[in-house]
């Protein structure tokens, strides 16, 4: 597997900056494919004199594996398959961040990372196909670099389908410690490092390398959230010269999720990991602190100012608040739906699709994203039920008319989910009401997509401004909430229309709004 040109000159430019010598070690293996992993090792070598491929002579693999070293020790990061694909990013950040030289962890992070119990091994089932799995890969690689004793093995499940079949994984990325799955799907860097506390445990008596400052400071504006609203916001605020901050748990938010993107005026297409490098991009172009890998905790004001509480136990101060949380994905809240969670349950059919080869699913869903989904897993899929709330699909007619023009596509409306069923390993059936008739009805398959719209992220301001029954943050034409001083913008909010090109123009109308009330009050 030879790279190209072009790639090859990209990564002489990206490894200019590394300082000292990272080994990629392979293990001697009989796999066909062995001689695309060297090729491949060879190639990434080539753009670098500080990176040097060598043969574990004494090591045996069934399938291509190699490990990273850094100063003649192992790193605790090892690929098990081609990290081709999506992966390919995965292995040039963990090369760079050996050296220290990408992206690292703050220090808040990096300690709760150290005081993880030690010698633990991770293994992280992923398929190169996958969009959610290199944000998972990537964070457990830096976890490894810190911790010093956490040893992740990142595996191509293409290669190891027994093993794949005796874990009952149907999703990916899929999350194993001592033979047994902890995790399926995609997870936040927080949301997956308050994981590997619960499943490992924590060593209390570790004391931080250095003592770590909680006060991050005050700002004029401070922006929650990282999304398309949020991006917009920051900029519209420190281009009007103020001291702006950017608290989020990763630039591009609910974007980061989004396939294909068409509808993003002046862009032809575009995808959402590529769109939410551009928003990073453009913000990185600006005075913009960015705190990422943070969760506002709570929010008070205090005289003038608004004191903002983070879950890590850091604080700083603000003169106003632009809150730009986004969304995340409904559950259905039945029982079955947690319990078999990546063994038939899904959220992500780009992602997971491929697990039902041959095989019949069911979308739960007839808005755009659940009938963009049934198209999409029509094509990979034996067959495919769209089951709908209502008494019709929702989406746009000309998605309609898409999926009804589909062979293998049956439509189900008038359908009150109620429960999952399984055989302890894996989805077989699911239960449904019929609401027209008001008959309990079941239906045999072997997965289901949920894709039943978002859950706005405004828990953490319940008790701070006035909120709908779904938990909309209130706002008025230009962005204000019932409280002065905080605005709010995006999907998080009760303005119409969920859509990126809309939160774009809100948040700069927060923004605007700030700015303009700022003025006034001085």
């Amino acid at each position: 597997m030879s790279l190209d040109s072009q790639i090859k000159e990209q990564l002489t430019s990206v490894f200019g900056k590394l300082e000292n010598t990272v080994e990629l070690i392979y293990e001697n293996s009989s796999h066909e494919d062995q001689k695309d992993l060297v090729e491949m090792l060879e190639d990434v070598a080539s753009t670098s004199s500080k990176i040097v491929v060598s043969k574990n002579a004494a090591g045996n693999s069934p399938m291509p594996q190699f490990h990273i070293a850094y100063k003649g020790k192992p790193t605790g990061i090892i690929f098990k398959g081609i990290p081709g694909g999506h992966e390919f990013t995965s292995l040039i950040l963990a090369i760079l961040n050996t050296d220290g030289k990408g992206k690292v962890l703050d220090e808040v992070i990096a300690d709760r990372v150290r005081r993880l119990k030690k010698n633990i091994t991770v293994q992280s089932y992923i398929s190169l196909t996958c969009e959610n799995c290199p944000d998972v890969v990537q964070a457990l690689n830096q976890f490894a670099l810190v911790h010093g004793s956490l040893r992740h093995e990142i595996i191509d499940g293409g290669y190891v389908q027994d093993d794949v079949k005796a874990l009952g994984i149907q999703g990916v990325p899929s999350l194993v410690a001592n033979a047994k799955m902890f995790h399926s799907g995609r997870i936040s860097l927080l949301d997956l490092l308050a994981k590997l506390e619960t499943t490992f445990g924590v060593d209390e008596t570790a004391a931080p390398a250095e003592p770590v400052n909680k006060n991050l400071g005050h700002f004029e504006v401070l922006v929650v959230g990282g999304g398309p609203a949020g991006a917009s916001a920051a900029i519209y605020s420190v281009r009007k010269g103020l001291s702006t901050a950017m608290i989020t748990e990763k630039i591009g938010g609910q974007v980061q999720e989004t396939k294909g993107i068409e509808n993003l005026i002046s862009v032809t297409y575009t995808e959402g990991p590529q769109l939410a490098a551009q928003l990073n991009q453009h913000v990185a172009s600006y005075p913009i602190k960015v705190f990422e890998n943070r969760r506002v905790k709570k929010i008070r004001t205090e005289g003038g100012l608004k004191a903002i509480e983070l879950e890590s136990g850091e604080h700083l101060t603000a003169d106003s608040i632009i809150v730009t949380t986004g969304a995340k994905w409904r559950e259905l809240g039945v029982e079955g739906e947690k319990e078999y969670l990546g063994r038939g349950v899904a959220y992500c059919p780009h992602c997971d699709g491929p697990f039902y080869k041959g095989k019949k699913v069911a979308v739960i869903g007839g808005g755009n994203s659940g009938v963009e989904a049934a198209i999409d897993l029509a094509g990979i899929v034996r067959e495919v039920v769209v089951f709908e709330y209502n008494d019709q699909l929702k989406a746009d007619q000309i998605l309609v008319d898409k999926l009804k023009s589909l062979p293998n596509v049956s439509i189900i409306t008038s359908a009150k989910t109620e429960k999952i069923t399984g055989d302890g390993s894996k989805v077989t059936q699911l239960e449904y009401v019929d609401l027209s008739i008001n008959k309990p009805e079941k239906i045999d398959l072997d997965g289901i997509f949920v894709q039943i719209g978002l859950v706005p992220n405004s828990q953490f301001l319940k008790d701070t401004v006035e909120l709908t029954k779904f938990g909309e943050i209130v706002v008025d034409e230009k962005g204000r909430t019932s409280m002065p001083g905080i605005y709010a913008a995006g999907d998080v909010t009760t303005t119409p229309y969920k859509q990126i090109v809309i939160a774009m123009g809100e948040g700069a109308k927060a923004a605007l709004a700030s700015f303009e009330d700022r003025m006034y009050k001085h």
